[in-house]
């Protein structure tokens, strides 16, 4: 999907407050909850887990990539929320192509997510939460400012994400070829920014995805940007391989549990590297929703994340 033929937007599609709701974006789930909104969704996708308990009556359609999109037509919703990274364009223009209105959502930064929990609550004239929102962003503004202070007088814990592990085909012809890869996010994500709020400096922020893979593999030449089999492409999320991320010599790695689930058998290959983070025990499981989850689950983020970070 590129931005040039996927639109998205800060504001609704709608005008009045919808009565009802479909959510294909398990983030957006739990924040109509967290809003006091959670009685209007009649839709959600399998992934759509939190709150624990109150969204199982709620019906699901599918995943984010899947959706059953007669189904939704059926229940003919006044607004389906979506997201431009989560779900598919085809899926998105089917529904509108239905007359149904769908709200394409795309916060980058902490700060456009709060941006659009107002623009939920100004939407849906709902205001009960107004206090824990302000309080949130209070909580976002204090460990910034401390997250600034401390780049300046002595800089940042240089921490490594990857976000996905992918084994590759062995080959005598070829040994010495890497064996795996590891897909990173890079400044112009969500993820990125969460990292540096929370006091990391993203050690791939600068490294965009190059074409082919054998490209960001460093086996082949990139194209160029104006070859054809790359203009639109998302470049945010690099390929990496092992050699890069012991060369990048992160001081934290955090493993998270999404979008691909690192477990402690992950842990051990990335403790063989010669890196800060396997000398000094600084190699964690966390849950992947504190990275990219954009929305009300911002504030367990702004709360967990930080002092996995203080070095010393």
């Amino acid at each position: 999907m590129t931005e040039e033929t996927y639109t998205y937007s800060m504001e609704a599609p709608v005008e009045d407050a919808p009565a009802t709701v479909v959510s294909l974006v398990p983030s957006i789930t739990e924040s109509m909850f967290d809003l006091n909104l959670g009685s209007r969704l009649i839709g959600r996708t399998e992934y759509c887990i939190y709150p624990e308990g109150k969204v199982d009556s709620i019906p699901t359609i599918g995943g984010t990539k899947n959706p059953d999109i007669q189904r939704i037509i059926g229940m003919n919703p006044a607004l389906v929320m979506a997201n431009f990274e989560e779900n598919r364009k085809q899926d998105v223009e089917a529904l509108q192509a239905a007359g149904i209105p769908v709200w394409v959502t795309f916060p980058r930064t902490i700060q456009e997510t709060f941006n659009f929990l107002w623009s939920i609550m100004s939407l849906f004239d709902e205001t009960t939460m107004v206090a824990r929102i302000r309080l949130i962003e209070q909580v976002y503004d204090r460990i910034l400012n401390l997250t600034e202070a401390r780049e300046e007088e002595r800089g940042l814990a240089k921490v490594f994400v990857p976000i996905w592990y992918e084994m590759l085909e062995s080959s005598d012809d070829a040994p010495s070829k890497p064996d795996s890869y590891l897909m990173t996010a890079n400044k112009d994500t969500y993820l990125h920014d969460v990292l540096y709020t929370c006091g990391a400096e993203n050690v791939f922020a600068h490294r965009e995805r190059q074409f082919p893979l054998q490209a960001d593999l460093g086996e082949a030449a990139s194209l160029t940007s104006d070859n054809p089999r790359v203009q639109g492409r998302d470049t945010r999320y690099p390929r990496i391989t092992l050699a890069e991320v012991e060369a990048a010599q992160p001081d934290v790695i955090l493993l998270p549990s999404e979008p691909f689930q690192f477990t402690e058998q992950h842990i051990s290959i990335f403790k063989k590297l010669d890196v800060p983070a396997a000398k000094h025990d600084r190699i964690h499981l966390v849950d992947g929703s504190l990275l990219t989850w954009h929305g009300t689950r911002v504030a367990y983020a702004l709360d967990q994340l930080p002092t996995l970070f203080r070095l010393g």
